[in-house]
């Protein structure tokens, strides 16, 4: 299954944004453990936060309590609310389902005053 991912722009420094994940071909409906993934400028692409089928969640130390992933199952979306963003935030964000290698083209987080 393919992702689509949606939510990004320009925030300044403490600002937020809520990203969206959704299927492409098949809807989204929650069965699969997801995960958010980014890429600064430059460096490799990272893990940022994982979602369970039951809710579970678990982040990377640097977002934790300022992000916040979550399930709309009525809308089969995933989100990824973002608050306190950092310029170090700013980056390209992807979901997928975990241990897929089926890349979408991802949203654009830029953090800049």
């Amino acid at each position: 299954v393919q992702f689509v991912e949606s939510g990004g722009g320009l925030v300044q420094p403490g600002g937020s944004l809520r990203l969206s994940c959704t299927g492409t071909k098949v809807p989204y409906n929650g069965e699969d453990i997801m995960t958010w993934h980014r890429q600064a400028p430059g460096e490799a692409r990272e893990w940022v936060a994982t979602l369970w089928p039951g809710g579970g969640t678990l982040y990377i130390p640097a977002v934790q309590g300022r992000f916040t992933v979550s399930r709309d199952e009525a809308k089969n979306i995933m989100y990824l609310q973002m608050n306190n963003l950092k310029p170090e935030d700013t980056g390209v964000y992807y979901c997928l389902e975990a241990g897929s290698t089926t890349w979408g083209q991802g949203t654009q987080v830029t953090v800049s005053s």
